[in-house]
């Protein structure tokens, strides 16, 4: 095998009890999609031919030096607790140590059933793959801590959903796949001893200086807190945030039925799955502190003098909504161009942001055009800007470089769902050409690219994607 990977695992090493060993299942005629050569070399991977790389990430062949299994967690749904989720689809191959030193995870997803497949069969259809692999690419480009994907392979073999459609497995890369669901699980069980150690793994894999339960719960919660105001900058919505899908390392992780807003209202949702509107764009930092609650939940067996961890713990939790808080001015202030504070500066925003909500204005392309003459088209009524624009220009007064701090803080691009949607139409019927399009132009984000105006217009009466779908 001329493919290299440098395994260096350590999840495995941890009792049976967190996982399950096996095998991903081969598949009938796997066929290499694409292949992230950047993210390989930070991996330390020597690139194969795309033959073998579609053997191994199909998971056909298992590279020396793996060690796959499915991880085992819990997790809150929706709001409601399962006691036993763990990974239905997806068998970590091993972790490396890369060029940059730090330790990741490559995982598939889409390798076939495992024990906690819960009667699904394990697969992943095209669409879902595609659309991973270039959001959290895209996100990755934005700066948002995020899993990423190392490749897309086609199996060759059809996948059930309401139809037939074309099977593909997803590599995706991770700092962790440790999730609040992992420690819930240990928790709900009760076993004191599991929960330890994988605090200690933890605590050593992403915060090795916090010297017990309390320390890592406010480093996580932190951590978390920005990213969610990340997405919230970029106007991105998850779509299922559960304690499963929330992670240690404060990376985002599943891009299921997760969208980008086109016009802006805070309570937008369009997961197919999120009936009741728990996952809303705007509802986002509240379920953020609801996440971290489960989490300091799940911690507390570990304190010795647990009446005392539970008030110790209320009071991070408690603090969550100021750091959220802090974080959204800091960002949403850059947003219009505002280096310095005011104390007027929160009203500024939000009333940007109502009359955004009230205009049906475009998320992206408002904030991107605020330094031109062109952000007041986005809006049905153009004075509803004006009327906005005219104190936010005397304040633009006070700040030294606006102009400079919007470009870099507001992309040009996103992947907008309806061309999310064309590409992996044109996918499924062989044609790959708008996929590395979207790769080419997502790549550099806030950089101004006329060549590809096309893909920064809102969708057109009848191109509005309305809901998106998780792949299982």
């Amino acid at each position: 095998m001329s493919l290299h990977i440098p395994f260096d695992n350590s999840y495995a090493r941890l009792p049976d009890g967190f996982y399950s060993r096996l095998d991903p299942t081969p598949v009938k005629a796997p066929h290499l999609l694409a292949f992230n050569e950047a993210l390989a070399g930070v991996l330390g991977i020597s690139r194969g031919e795309a033959v073998e790389l579609a053997r191994v990430f199909s998971g056909n062949e298992v590279p020396e030096g793996a060690a796959p299994l499915a991880q085992l967690y819990a997790g809150h749904q929706f709001g409601s607790f399962n006691p036993q989720l763990g990974d239905g689809r997806a068998i970590l191959l091993g972790e490396v140590v890369g060029t940059d030193g730090a330790r990741r995870d490559i995982q598939l997803k889409g390798a076939g059933p495992t024990p906690y497949s819960r009667m699904g069969d394990g697969r992943a259809w095209m669409g879902p793959v595609l659309r991973e692999y270039l959001v959290s690419e895209a996100m990755h480009a934005m700066g948002i801590p995020t899993t990423r994907a190392l490749a897309a392979v086609a199996t060759g073999e059809p996948v059930l959903r309401e139809s037939p459609l074309p099977g593909a497995v997803l590599t995706r890369v991770a700092s962790s796949h440790i999730r609040v669901g992992t420690f819930q699980i240990f928790a709900a069980r009760q076993d004191r001893a599991a929960l330890q150690a994988l605090f200690e793994h933890t605590r050593d894999r992403h915060y090795p200086e916090a010297a017990g339960p309390a320390d890592l719960l406010r480093d996580v919660a932190e951590r978390q807190a920005r990213l969610v105001v990340q997405w919230l900058s970029v106007g991105f919505i998850h779509g299922v945030m559960n304690t499963d899908n929330c992670t240690l390392s404060g990376e985002t992780i599943d891009y299921g039925p997760c969208a980008f807003l086109d016009a802006y209202h805070p309570m937008r949702v369009y997961s197919s799955i999120d009936r009741q509107g728990r996952y809303a764009y705007g509802n986002q930092p509240d379920i953020l502190v609801w996440n971290m609650a489960q989490l300091a939940t799940a911690l507390v067996p570990l304190m010795e003098d647990q009446e005392a961890a539970v008030e110790e713990f209320s009071e991070i939790i408690h603090a969550l909504p100021r750091i959220i808080r802090r974080e959204w001015l800091r960002l949403f202030r850059a947003k219009i161009g505002l280096a310095t504070e005011e104390e007027g500066d929160e009203a500024l925003i939000g009333d940007l942001l109502n009359r955004m909500a009230g205009n049906q204005a475009d998320f992206t392309n408002t904030f991107r055009r605020l330094g031109g003459t062109r952000a007041r088209d986005e809006f049905t009524d153009p004075a509803a800007f004006d009327q906005w624009a005219e104190g936010w220009r005397a304040r633009l007064e006070r700040e030294a470089a606006p102009q400079e701090l919007m470009d870099r803080t507001n992309p040009a691009f996103i992947p907008r769902n309806h061309r999310l949607e064309e590409m992996i139409e044109a996918a499924v019927g062989g044609d790959m050409a708008p996929f590395h399009r979207l790769m080419e132009v997502l790549a550099r984000p806030y950089a101004d690219q006329p060549e590809a105006a096309d893909l920064q217009r809102p969708p057109a009466p009848g191109e509005e994607v309305r809901a998106t779908f998780c792949g299982t």
